[in-house]
């Protein structure tokens, strides 16, 4: 960050804001992959019997070997030119867990911009041993280390892995990205954007959805920078692609994350519909078209042959082994700063204990998520940091007791003050020069989860220390 947080947490993000933004749009970033890929998957499945090999002929573009640096992984010539491939179908043979990061690009049709946000982020992992599979959505604005770029949210990695020419491009980045600031090791990655969506699952002939509650947007966008108000009253539903689209992207009196969770729904409404055994004979006889649209819209490491292999996986995995879980507001720190700019950003800053915590529960043998540095007091008082604590909690004196609490213990403290507000729940601990060794130990003392990087050299102060109700300062009665 380049100017100090100044707002903390809301319980959610503003609804009904009048119009989304074009990278709105991109929302349905695992929807378009788990369904394309089942699709695809359940295609070959539906004939594995009938032949031992079978040899199809393909489009040449993204899906093999497309550009990551390319928009959207669209290639130029893939509608002139066909590959022969043979597939075995068969089940996957390793043993290890599989985790892909699946992206959604916010491209729109017929824009061929080099690089694009990611409006939402999906890791999907499957255990082939356990039988098992897990899904966590990350929220785009996810504020997060960039490896090689330094702090931003999630969304932008894709952006700059291809806007810089990174090694791999915007997809190799995401992947970085992710397993540094979730610590799940990434195997494999799809990246699409939405343009197949509504032709899918209209193909499937629709899905049966159950809101929970009555969805009233009148600030739906069109798609042309206009209004398409969307009703679904609450209950069970056959939604065609048209409404599926809109179902998982409105955001209707609710959030990001509330969006994210409708995701996940209509993910496993998908699943639902496409692994019932009545539905393989339309698909088959689909194949060909599915695939050409798909291809257009779809880049992976993955090949068809592997695809295959996890899908025929994929069929052994029961639904109530399939865990779901969002990162929101329960993970989450909610901040808005100005920009050098006077641009207003709002962020989700995580709290990476918790965060750690959902991980686990999800991903069983994840990578470590870094553990906040375990600094020693005698380093923090090395560093000399000049540290400010402001009273957020609205309790009189506790901002003057808890500077006097850390002059004792040796930390070269400045005067003390009033935060921007006194509602603060959690302790946040800013740093803006970069005293890691500081920012740390402060964290781990107050219970704060995690820094905000602050970034503003010409600060008056360090690091900052804004107090919340959880903090009680040792040994007061």
């Amino acid at each position: 960050m380049t100017q100090q947080p100044r707002s903390s947490t809301r319980s959610k993000r503003r609804s009904h804001e009048p119009q989304l933004p074009p990278w709105a749009l991109g929302g349905l970033v695992a929807l378009f992959t788990v369904a394309a890929a089942l699709v695809g998957y359940l295609v070959f499945t539906g004939v594995r019997d009938a032949v031992a090999a079978w040899q199809i002929t393909v489009p040449r573009g993204p899906v093999f070997g497309g550009d990551p640096g390319s928009s959207g992984g669209v290639s130029s010539n893939s509608s002139s030119s066909s590959t022969s491939v043979t597939i075995i179908p068969q089940k996957w043979q390793g043993t290890q867990r599989v985790t892909v990061l699946l992206l959604g690009i916010d491209r729109r049709k017929m824009e061929t911009e080099r690089a694009y946000r990611t409006d939402s982020m999906m890791v999907v992992s499957v255990d082939p041993v356990a039988k098992t599979a897990a899904i966590l959505s990350i929220p785009r604005d996810l504020w997060v280390d960039i490896p090689d770029f330094g702090a931003d949210t999630i969304n932008t990695a894709n952006f700059k892995g291809d806007a810089f020419d990174y090694p791999g491009g915007g997809p190799a980045l995401a992947v970085k990205t992710v397993e540094h600031n979730i610590g799940v090791d990434i195997h494999y990655y799809v990246r699409l954007d939405f343009t197949a969506f509504e032709t899918l699952v209209d193909a499937i002939g629709g899905i049966e959805i159950d809101n929970p509650t009555e969805i009233n947007d009148p600030f739906y966008p069109d798609g042309n920078y206009g209004y398409d108000p969307f009703y679904l009253p609450a209950g069970r539903h056959t939604l065609n692609g048209y409404n599926a689209l809109r179902y998982a992207r409105t955001r209707h009196n609710s959030s990001d994350v509330d969006r994210a969770k409708r995701q996940q729904q209509v993910v496993l409404a998908v699943r639902d519909k496409v692994l019932s055994l009545n539905m393989l004979p339309q698909l088959v006889v689909q194949a060909p078209t599915l695939y050409a649209t798909l291809n257009q819209s779809i880049q992976t490491d993955l090949s068809l042959q592997q695809i295959i292999e996890l899908a025929l996986l994929a069929q052994d995995i029961p639904r109530d082994q399939i865990k779901s879980g969002v990162i929101d507001y329960q993970y989450v720190l909610e901040y808005s700063f100005v920009t050098n700019e006077g641009m207003l950003r709002q962020v989700l800053v995580p709290l990476r204990d918790k965060v750690r915590e959902l991980r686990d529960e999800l991903f069983a043998a994840s990578a470590g998520l870094a553990s906040p540095l375990q600094a020693s007091l005698e380093a923090v008082r090395a560093e000399g940091a000049r540290v400010q604590v402001l009273n957020g909690a609205g309790k009189p004196g506790l901002a003057g007791a808890t500077s006097a609490w850390l002059q004792a213990q040796g930390l070269n403290v400045v005067e003390p003050g009033n935060a921007d507000r006194s509602d603060y729940t959690n302790t946040v601990v800013i740093d803006y020069t970069g005293k890691p060794n500081t920012a740390q130990w402060l964290a781990q003392v107050f219970g704060a989860g995690s820094v905000v990087n602050g970034a503003n050299p010409a600060n008056s102060v360090d690091v900052q220390v804004i107090v919340g109700a959880n903090w009680e300062v040792p040994g007061s009665p």
